[in-house]
């Protein structure tokens, strides 16, 4: 993998992490178009730490206040949040591995993600007269809710954010704290992938080389940052409804090729 390519695989991924459209998927997708033989999930994990640094720079007060009050509902709505994700990805670490090298998934799951958004914002018209629930009056359920499908998004394709905004939004959470919580979220979420790729040394740089990871993080970084304060802005005053068509027509195109052309797959 070249640098240039790297930097154009970062930029998506800073991107389409906040987006809901699967920053994975479209990693996986891309890679796939440029030929890439390299193995993907360390890139892939290495770039979503780019995207890390991205929500604390975007999201400092947030962060810096559960930093100096730790033991606070939030703080353990977020690890309630996270947990399924954890089971999810080390019960079926292996088959997550062969999903991000293969893509074979990859159609279904956008179209997944489609449905996901689709539904969370029919499910959210229905509380839109009534008052939204603030970060106060968050539940248990509604954290384990939003982990359950953050776990599911762990298949390349199926967005992160989105799948935890759709969460929050059928829930009645208010959508600025939607929003800002499906973006905390994605701290332990991307620290525990890095984590499990350390302790696999096999897949360690993977053969792209150092230099492109570098620049790849960093452009992820850069326009993460932007794509956070993008997102807010989106989720807080308009719909999710055209994220939706854009996953179903690229899950339909992928399929197509797939099962027909195989041009790409």
């Amino acid at each position: 993998m070249g640098i240039f390519v790297a930097i154009i695989l970062g930029a998506v991924q800073g991107l389409s992490e906040f987006l809901p459209v699967s920053s994975s998927g479209h990693l996986v997708l891309l890679q796939k178009v440029f030929g890439i033989s390299e193995p993907a999930l360390f890139f892939d994990t290495m770039v979503h730490v780019g995207t890390l640094a991205a929500v604390f720079a975007a999201l400092w007060r947030e962060i810096g206040t559960i930093l100096r009050r730790p033991i606070q509902p939030l703080t353990a709505y977020l690890a309630l949040a996270t947990i399924p994700a954890v089971v999810f990805a080390l019960v079926f670490k292996d088959r997550i591995e062969q999903a991000f090298e293969s893509g074979k998934m990859l159609g279904a799951a956008f179209l997944i993600t489609s449905a996901l958004l689709a539904v969370s914002e029919m499910l959210s018209k229905r509380v839109i007269r009534a008052k939204r629930k603030k970060a106060g009056e968050m539940t248990w359920l509604d954290a384990l809710i939003i982990g359950a499908l953050q776990a599911v998004a762990i298949i390349p394709g199926v967005s992160r954010s989105g799948s935890t905004l759709s969460g929050a939004l059928s829930r009645g959470l208010d959508r600025d704290f939607a929003a800002r919580f499906s973006f905390l979220l994605s701290i332990p979420a991307i620290l525990g992938a890095l984590v499990l790729q350390l302790k696999s040394p096999a897949n360690a740089a993977g053969g792209i080389g150092v230099a492109p990871i570098i620049a790849g993080t960093l452009s992820a970084a850069i326009v993460g940052f932007f794509a956070v304060r993008l997102m807010l802005n989106i989720v807080k005053n308009r719909s999710l409804t055209g994220f939706a068509v854009y996953t179903a027509i690229l899950g339909a195109l992928v399929l197509i090729d797939q099962f027909g052309t195989h041009l790409v797959f």
